[in-house]
């Protein structure tokens, strides 16, 4: 069993920057990311890392501006968030599983979330 929980969220302005941690207990995973559901919308996917850093993925809105990163020593995964805009608005959660994916049912664990307002 893999306890996922996010910190770092809040309200900043549109361009600020923000970073996000997921501090992760038991079994390191293979895969963690970042998915975000904003009011009234879906889950969508944010951003992923495999465990040796080297694999990554990211939906198109956030590429070049977010960057995730894990430290296994603290199995912590983060996400960098800058320039960010009214659009990036929504809960943020922290998710592990065995692969990497862009679909939320592939993973097998998630955090409760973490909100990120940005306002304009």
């Amino acid at each position: 069993q893999v306890q996922l929980e996010e910190s770092g969220g809040g309200l900043v302005q549109a361009g600020d920057s923000l970073r996000l941690s997921c501090a992760a207990s038991g079994r390191p995973s293979n895969a963690m990311g970042w998915f975000r559901q904003a009011p009234g919308k879906e889950r969508e996917f944010v951003a992923t890392i495999g465990r040796s850093s080297a694999n990554s993925l990211y939906a198109n809105s956030v590429k070049g501006r977010f960057t995730i990163s894990r430290d296994n020593a603290k199995n912590t995964v983060y996400l960098q968030m800058n320039s960010l805009k009214p659009e990036d608005t929504a809960v943020y959660y922290c998710t592990a599983g065995s692969i990497l994916a862009t679909t939320p049912r592939v993973f097998d664990f998630w955090g409760r979330g973490t909100q990120v307002t940005v306002s304009s």
